[in-house]
């Protein structure tokens, strides 16, 4: 059964500086080798802000930035990045695999404390991407808090978030990845940044990797910038279900 190697770049964001973010990413990846998933924060072009969109790079751009990594490092690399389209803008994850295959997934829960949901578009479905004979579910930040969406319905084997988390709800952040991944019975990875924005919030990090049973992988230290790594099994996941199958008797629903 195959392994995935993880990587998470918990590091600060330059605001509403996409070539600055880029040049800081590129040097952290050159220094990478070995590993099969490659993971950005949110927003990773220009921080979290309401305006982003309107200074964000390119989509083409972002592609060809992360398809050139990607190639390089023979590995899957992606994060979040605010977008302007023909619909609106969109806080879109992005995912490019060696191949140039793109994968995208469109934040469904705007933060409406920070007005999100006054600019930005909603994203209609979810997304699960095959890769490394992983099925990997990409989410953003604030999808973290609604387990409805993020529920496992036998199709993922990995839950990855990107996020701006800031630090007043670092216990929230760090609870509730470990519910996810308890409740579904997957891996999850949660990638939050660090340092302060211009909104005058502080961004502690404190990413995670978790097994299936809520054990700690890999942590990051608050607020300092890490590479945060782990090894993923999928022997060890498979058999986890098959030893404890409480996924058997999870309530039959869906979400329309």
């Amino acid at each position: 059964m195959p392994t995935l190697n993880l990587s998470l770049l918990q590091q600060p964001l330059h605001w509403h500086d996409g070539p600055a973010n880029l040049a800081h990413f590129d040097g952290l990846l050159a220094r990478l080798h070995d590993q099969d998933l490659i993971v950005l924060p949110e927003m990773f072009t220009t921080g979290f802000a309401m305006d982003a969109a309107r200074h964000a790079l390119p989509e083409s751009e972002v592609y060809d930035w992360l398809f050139d990594h990607a190639q390089r490092l023979h590995a899957m690399i992606g994060g979040s990045v605010a977008l302007q389209t023909e619909q609106g803008a969109v806080n879109r994850f992005i995912l490019v695999d060696p191949h140039g295959a793109v994968y995208r997934y469109d934040k469904r829960h705007l933060f409406r404390m920070a007005g999100e949901h006054e600019v930005y578009q909603p994203g209609e479905r979810r997304l699960v991407i095959d890769w490394k004979g992983f099925r990997i579910l990409p989410q953003i930040c604030y999808d973290l808090r609604f387990p409805v969406w993020s529920r496992n319905r036998g199709d993922y084997d990995l839950a990855l978030y990107v996020a701006n988390w800031p630090a007043p709800r670092a216990h929230h952040w760090t609870s509730l990845l470990t519910a996810r991944a308890i409740e579904n019975q997957a891996f999850v990875a949660g990638c939050n940044r660090v340092g302060h924005d211009h909104n005058g919030l502080s961004y502690s990090g404190n990413s995670l990797i978790i097994d299936p049973q809520g054990g700690i992988l890999a942590k990051a230290d608050a607020h300092q910038a890490a590479v945060l790594q782990a090894s993923l099994s999928l022997t060890e996941l498979r058999d986890y279900r098959e030893r404890f199958p409480a996924w058997m008797d999870a309530d039959d629903f869906r979400l329309e």
